[in-house]
């Protein structure tokens, strides 16, 4: 039987900021593309995977369905001058790239495409008759008199269409601001209705989640709005989900009314397991999120992303389910292993290790992806390939990666790499039968245990791993059933660890 991970897509690919939205049978993700390894955010063009809504581990490449060379600002034709607009990073010599977007069906059943190029000013809109594409530039989100709403930064747009009207959301709210930005009013995310044109704007910009200039009084003050704003009517309620100053969390706020007024109501999931009952140490390394929430079937899902390559750079798409009580409200999901899977995955067979939900270093506590990458620092990440972001984990800590395998899956072998003294790869859920051989499949030299429930619960059996080339291992455990969590653990010396398989 098929069965669901996290991340959802193939460990090849890289797209984060995942707007999930069901139209017809399917379920389409929409998000930015980073570049595997890449050194800066969302280096590539857009592509679609989709689902049967039936079937959440049947994912499909779409293809790719809109390039940035599409837009006129980075030189495709336009008909009349461009529009005035703030570009804080101008170059000529570099093609501006396409940052997080959303996709709504309007009344004329076409689908359109929202998008901002990065620290342009601007919101674009690009149009297909599919929702799986291809998109092809349509205009600029304008007022009546050609130019831009003039609060709020335009940045991670959101779109809402209801009977009542076209919603469009937006904002980037950082406690520093960057360079170009110290004058421009970013009070929190906003929203502006649209035309049935799609593009044209059509009333004032209403504040509808506040951001660190803004939060001070309100519901939102302890989770000031940053940015990744994301907007879904189910039942009674319009939730608004964003990504928070603390940057690895997605909060949400519920109104009545898609122009709010909204009040925060909670965290839906950080990808640290940060907050959850109570947790104050991460449990992976995080960094910035971005997601939404989606009713698929008769189910709720929130989708976010990771972090891998040790980098702030190469993000990966993963989902939870969430239970939405009978007052609304959604409480904090855990990040695991099964993600989309509808329960725990079966401990038979062989699992690759980058499904691991948990993974620790010893110094997880001092490092995340985080602390520069949201401007609390000054530190401003380039968009020159010749003047990367240095935004990395210390060498001695474990990350996600791959390298060259003529027999796998995209000529490539996924692997966790730098596993050190107290690394601990944990995987969330597993339903065990009895009696099981685990088998780890590992390179290096040093002293692994492998515990059941928590890293630091009695192992249940070590191995002493000696080899430069990659080699199975085996530990017999104890007579086990129901559902638990397993944890890999490094008890000294260097491991890489590319799979983890449960045998009789």
């Amino acid at each position: 039987m098929k069965q669901g991970f996290n991340p959802y897509l193939p460990f090849w690919e890289t797209v984060p900021d995942g707007e999930p939205h069901v139209f017809g049978d399917r379920v389409y993700v929409y998000g930015s593309h980073d570049k595997r390894g890449g050194e800066l955010y969302c280096l590539e063009d857009y592509v679609c995977w989709s689902a049967p809504v039936t079937d959440l581990t049947d994912w499909k490449y779409e293809g790719v369905i809109y390039r940035k060379d599409q837009d006129p600002i980075n030189g495709a034709p336009y008909d009349g001058p461009l529009p005035e607009f703030e570009d804080i990073m101008k170059d000529e010599n570099v093609l501006h790239c396409l940052y997080a977007p959303d996709v709504a069906k309007g009344h004329d059943g076409r689908y359109y495409l929202y998008y901002a190029l990065d620290f342009c000013d601007i919101i674009s809109v690009a149009v297909s008759d599919s929702p799986a594409g291809p998109y092809e530039f349509l205009d600029y989100v304008l007022c009546e008199d050609g130019k831009s709403p003039k609060v709020g930064r335009k940045f991670d747009p959101a779109i809402l269409v209801e009977d009542s009207g076209n919603y469009l959301y937006y904002g980037f709210c950082p406690a520093f601001k960057f360079p170009g930005m110290e004058d421009y009013p970013m009070p929190g995310l906003m929203m502006v209705k649209l035309s049935d044109d799609m593009h044209t704007v059509i009333s004032e910009p209403v504040l509808v989640a506040n951001g660190y200039d803004t939060a001070k009084g309100t519901s939102f003050e302890e989770h000031p709005a940053f940015e990744a704003s994301s907007i879904r009517h189910i039942g009674d309620w319009y939730y608004f989900v964003y990504s928070s100053l603390q940057g690895h969390e997605l909060c949400y706020a519920v109104g009545k009314n898609p122009a709010g007024p909204f009040e925060y109501k909670g965290v839906i999931v950080s990808n640290g397991d940060l907050g959850l009952n109570g947790n104050t140490m991460p449990v992976a390394y995080w960094g910035n999120n971005h997601g939404g929430l989606e009713r698929i079937g008769d189910k709720t899902y929130i989708f976010y992303h990771r972090q891998t390559h040790g980098t702030e750079y190469s993000r990966q798409g993963c989902a939870e389910e969430v239970h939405i009580q009978n007052d609304g409200t959604i409480p904090q999901v855990e990040i695991t292993s099964c993600g989309l899977n509808g329960g725990p995955l079966e401990a038979d067979g062989m699992y690759d290790a980058y499904i691991a939900c948990n993974l620790m270093g010893k110094s997880i506590t001092d490092s995340s992806y985080y602390s520069q990458s949201q401007g609390v620092t000054g530190h401003v990440v380039s968009r020159r390939p010749d003047e990367p972001g240095k935004l990395v984990v210390p060498k001695d800590t474990p990350y996600i990666t791959e390298e060259d395998f003529p027999e796998g899956e995209h000529g490539l072998k996924s692997f966790i790499c730098q596993m050190n003294e107290e690394s601990v790869a944990g995987f969330k859920y597993f339903k065990f039968d009895k009696e099981t051989i685990i088998n780890l499949e590992l390179r290096g030299t040093g002293e692994i245990s492998v515990h059941f429930d928590n890293a630091d619960t009695e192992p249940i059996g070590t191995v002493s791993a000696n080899s430069s080339s990659w080699k199975m291992y085996d530990i017999k455990t104890k007579e086990l059933e129901g559902v638990h969590g397993v944890y890999v653990k490094v008890k000294n010396g260097q491991i890489d660890f590319a799979r983890i398989g449960f045998s009789k």
